[in-house]
């Protein structure tokens, strides 16, 4: 990687934390606290080495002028290095589309999906597939249309067409899909809460093949948040037990239980996330505008303790979480723009690059 050849900005994202940071990447949550609009509803941003607040990188009432984001549950980062957030909770249909947001900066971009393109009804998770496309999750009723998995072109926006279709897999109550993840195999994996089942994909088709992890096993209940671990295992949030679930990546079988019930305080289990660290971070959504983010032991499941502890910055009702390690650069030399080049560097020290003329993603 290029040496950073750029001071540091007086108002770049490192001077804006409290004390020294130990790590250039950010931790991104998504607060929805019921009842929305609620103050400090929105995509939290924090240090990930100081656990510091950096700041709501995106609020909910931002985007476009008549249609703002209300209930940002979800957001994944695209192949541009750019913010995609659900607005799940649009006032019209046509505001429940999926917003794009400036990665560093959290300025509002445009609406990269419109509501009701497709059919989408209430988007909710939102991610991108090995195939660079945007897959977005529609927990609507049925017969609308929703309980579905919809596919739109990670460059365009434009509909591709419906992947998983509503219904499917025994998905028929509004409120599914929950969390889905592509899987080491490619094949997608899908967090039924209302059959209380891990449901599996095709990953090239969104033909369904089988509950991957079947109702109850292991206690499994009510399912939202999952994840592959570093293991190669499955990782699963049981809402109503308040516990985390390990099956093997691979068979589905149950392993144990990872993290015990109510462990740390944890209530209503729902994002997952394996940090840098290597160690879980579960979002402890709670209900109750009471939420947290706790931090297990990777590899034992033990408490490790309150990463965001209610309140900070405004946590309220966790959903999403999401770490941001590194960000691909266009680094332009001071003097010699000819000589500009793709490097990779650390999340947090992309406001010092952008100010100093670098822009974000690769060179063109």
């Amino acid at each position: 990687m290029e040496p950073d050849t750029h001071p540091a900005a007086p108002g770049g994202l490192r001077a804006s934390l409290t004390g020294e940071s130990t790590s250039e990447a950010a931790l991104l949550v998504g607060n929805l606290a019921n009842p929305a609009p609620r103050a400090g509803n929105g995509i939290l941003r924090y240090n990930a080495g100081t656990r510091a607040f950096i700041d709501a990188i995106v609020p909910e009432g931002s985007g476009p002028t008549g249609n703002p984001l209300l209930g940002p549950c979800c957001m994944v980062f695209g192949p541009d290095e750019n913010l995609y957030v659900s607005n799940l909770l649009g006032v019209a249909l046509t505001d429940r589309g999926v917003f794009r947001y400036d990665g560093v900066t959290g300025e509002f971009m445009d609406v990269f999906v419109p509501g009701n393109s497709g059919g989408l009804r209430r988007p909710l998770v939102v991610v991108f597939g090995p195939d660079g496309n945007l897959y977005v999750g529609d927990v609507g009723n049925v017969a609308q249309g929703g309980t579905a998995i919809r596919r739109y072109n990670g460059l365009t926006g434009a509909f591709l067409g419906v992947f998983v279709a509503p219904g499917a897999g025994g998905m028929t109550q509004p409120g599914d899909p929950q969390f889905f993840v592509f899987g080491p195999d490619g094949n997608l994996y899908v967090a039924s809460q209302a059959t209380h089942r891990i449901l599996r994909f095709s990953g090239s088709t969104g033909a369904f093949m089988d509950a991957f992890v079947p109702a109850g096993s292991g206690g499994l209940d009510a399912p939202s948040g999952l994840v592959f671990g570093p293991d190669g295992n499955l990782y699963v949030g049981s809402t109503t037990k308040n516990t985390v679930l390990r099956f093997d990546g691979t068979t589905g079988a149950f392993i144990d239980v990872f993290v015990s019930a109510g462990s740390g305080g944890l209530i209503v289990p729902v994002g997952l996330v394996f940090g840098p660290d290597g160690n879980l971070y579960v979002a402890s959504a709670e209900n109750n505008g009471n939420g947290s983010v706790l931090r297990y032991d990777g590899h034992t499941g033990a408490f490790l303790g309150a990463f965001v502890p209610t309140g900070t910055g405004g946590i309220s009702g966790p959903r999403a979480l999401l770490f941001k390690e590194k960000i691909t650069i266009c680094h332009r030399p001071p003097g010699n723009p000819a000589k500009a080049k793709s490097i990779s560097i650390g999340y947090l020290s992309a406001g010092d690059h952008l100010a100093h003329g670098d822009l974000e993603g690769a060179c063109q």
